[in-house]
């Protein structure tokens, strides 16, 4: 089963990764599993040439995976074959109840936009059908929900509401008042 996906959109610089990583942090804290798929135009160098891993992958290995007791990474050359498509590339992850997606703006797939008026750079929303929220530090007339930006929970709880996940997550629960949701936790 494919986990709900979200995409955050936004201009460089609007706080698409601070808030990320603070949902990321409320999911957590709530029980819930995220993955994050990251989407770069750029090459990807995750080892330094030289070291056995790109050596390998010169060499014409396929895939490298390089593994170590704290992380492992797999990594695929594509040789001229096309790219994965965001899908696919969420099918090679884990189970995960949520995956939150930066980039792949040609994918169908429902996103939050970052937006700060104060950069001065324009807005996605008002031209992509596929903004379905914003979140911004400052009042907007979008036309669209518009969440708080420096409310990182209400962001999420909104994110979880528009997959059907809301109630993964009841109204009440808190940490400090013990409500913990998924799996249950291993008996001792």
């Amino acid at each position: 089963m494919q986990p709900a996906i979200i995409g955050i959109a936004g201009t460089s610089g609007s706080g698409k990764t601070t808030l990320i990583t603070a949902m990321l942090a409320w999911f957590r804290l709530h029980g819930l599993t995220v993955n994050v798929i990251k989407h770069s135009h750029h090459p990807l160098e995750l080892e330094p040439p030289g070291k056995d891993s790109a050596r390998f992958r010169q060499a014409g290995a396929g895939e490298v995976l390089v593994a170590s007791p704290f992380r492992f990474a797999i990594v695929h050359e594509l040789d001229g074959a096309p790219e994965p498509t965001l899908r696919e590339q969420v099918a090679r992850l884990a189970p995960a109840d949520l995956t939150l997606v930066e980039g792949f703006r040609s994918e169908d797939i429902p996103r939050l936009e970052v937006y700060r008026p104060a950069h001065g750079r324009a807005p996605y929303y008002p031209g992509d059908r596929s903004i379905v929220a914003v979140a911004s530090d400052a009042p907007l007339d979008a036309g669209l929900p518009c969440l708080p930006l420096g409310q990182p929970a209400q962001v999420a709880r909104f994110i979880l509401g528009l997959c059907g996940l809301d109630a993964a997550v009841p109204r009440d629960a808190s940490p400090a008042n013990g409500a913990r949701h998924g799996p249950p936790a291993a008996a001792s």
